[in-house]
């Protein structure tokens, strides 16, 4: 198999173009230009094609999870699925998930922190939180330290009564309504009859 051309591409820095003699286009890193020693003209063997082209799916594996994870940080267990997605296999995504370890865009317990962060300020209580952190596969050994960081509720609480409310008394059918809301927002109950006492409303059982 013969290379036919060999160029920067235009749209990715750093990404090289294999043109080969059959009309395939591989898209390689500047280190597999290097590591191959490739130019336009260079015969490969079967098996330098062989390992060229999964060298390519590699690096456009790489490519992908850099652009993924400077977008949206994730866990690594959703990178991990994201990678089986992408048909990555089990050593890839082993390795690809360490080197993004390594760079520093891959890391659970700053993920953790994030996610506890986004929905506290959107007016979530821990029981969301730690449904959020669950679902995102990061590590249960992490969830501590990161609610740790999670403000006490009873201003959000409070606050999401007084906008309800509006300064009106509510009935007991719609304080309870109010308060399935704040359950379902992940609330304990605890903290709800508290915030409910603060406001000095005591409905008939």
């Amino acid at each position: 198999m013969r290379i036919e051309e060999l160029k920067p591409s235009q749209r990715v820095q750093g990404r090289w173009l294999v043109v080969l003699d059959d009309g395939s286009i591989l898209r390689v890193g500047e280190g597999e230009v290097i590591d191959f020693a490739l130019f336009a003209g260079k015969e490969l063997t079967e098996d330098e094609a062989s390992r060229l082209t999964a060298a390519a799916h590699v690096a456009g594996l790489k490519h992908k999870t850099l652009d993924l994870l400077t977008r949206k940080p994730q866990s690594r267990r959703e990178l991990e699925r994201k990678l089986e997605e992408w048909g990555a296999g089990e050593e890839e995504i082993g390795c690809i998930c360490k080197r993004m370890e390594e760079l520093g865009l891959l890391n659970d317990a700053a993920y953790a922190g994030q996610v506890v962060r986004h929905y506290e300020t959107r007016g979530y209580g821990v029981r969301k939180l730690r449904d959020e952190l669950y679902r995102r596969g990061v590590p249960r050994n992490l969830w501590d330290e990161a609610l740790a960081e999670a403000e006490d509720p009873a201003e959000a609480i409070d606050a999401f009564l007084q906008k309800k409310l509006a300064g009106k008394a509510p009935d007991r059918k719609e304080l309870k309504k109010l308060s399935d809301a704040l359950a379902r927002r992940g609330y304990g109950w605890e903290d709800i009859r508290s915030a409910i006492a603060r406001l000095g409303i005591y409905p008939d059982e």
